[in-house]
């Protein structure tokens, strides 16, 4: 049974974790700040994509725009099963696409698997994300979200700054790029693993619900998340974000 106070007891506690929040505002308005204020790297590498229209360069990503956010989709060529995580990233996107547009950010999102792959995926979802195919592109494996064969093999790779064994071909990851008036192009951020946390509205309103996040600390979100057209639906997801349809459902 949780504690259970009367009004003026509530209010009294309330109004002193306000001054912890208060104060967690200030401490997040400085993180901003030293997120601006940090460096940039030029991108020297020609990059290629696929999309609907044909093959394109990172500079088309922009799409006419000078900031560029590219969200790294889980989804490897061949690869039939779809992370939950990266799901409900592009599904907290969908309602804000028009205002990031309108703000001259352009959000996409970039997988390896092939584009035909991409195309039916972003379909049954029903999203509007753009989506590109980085197959036989370094850029996934340049920017940290994939590891090459003979890494995963001797169980050693990169991710979020530090060695470590990914265990899988592909991890999450977000990447945050400029493109200047003369078309330079720069990298100016990246965030992996629990780091897109920050950019997930649901934790911060499952944080102040009576229940909380309701999720294990060894399974995370794979404890509850599925794709937002399965819910209901049975199915497993495993430790690795992928879902499994129960075998008499069809995606």
């Amino acid at each position: 049974m949780h504690r259970i106070v009367n009004r003026d007891q509530w209010i009294a506690e309330r109004k002193q974790l306000l001054l912890e929040e208060k104060e967690f505002t200030r401490k997040r308005d400085a993180l901003a700040e030293k997120r601006q204020a940090l460096p940039w790297v030029k991108v020297e590498k020609d990059y290629e994509f696929d999309s609907a229209e044909g093959r394109v360069k990172l500079a088309d990503l922009f799409r006419g725009r000078s900031q560029l956010w590219i969200q790294s989709v889980m989804q490897g060529p061949g690869q039939p099963l779809q992370c939950v995580g990266c799901a409900i990233g592009i599904d907290h996107i969908e309602g804000l696409l028009p205002h990031l547009e309108n703000h001259d950010v352009s959000y996409v999102a970039v997988a390896r698997a092939t584009m035909p792959e991409l195309t039916a995926l972003r379909e049954r979802m029903g999203w509007r994300v753009p989506f590109y195919s980085s197959y036989g592109s370094d850029f996934n494996y340049d920017f940290g979200v994939s590891f090459k064969p003979e890494d995963l093999k001797a169980g050693r790779a990169v991710y979020n700054y530090r060695e470590c064994d990914p265990g899988i071909e592909d991890l999450s990851g977000d990447n945050v790029f400029y493109r200047d008036e003369a078309g330079n192009i720069f990298h100016t951020y990246s965030c992996f693993a629990r780091g897109g946390e920050d950019f997930m509205t649901i934790y911060r309103i499952l944080e102040v619900s009576p229940k909380g996040r309701n999720e294990s600390p060894e399974r995370g979100m794979t404890d509850w998340v599925r794709p937002h057209n399965m819910y209901g639906k049975g199915g497993e997801v495993a430790l690795t974000g992928r879902y499994t349809p129960p075998v008499s459902c069809c995606m």
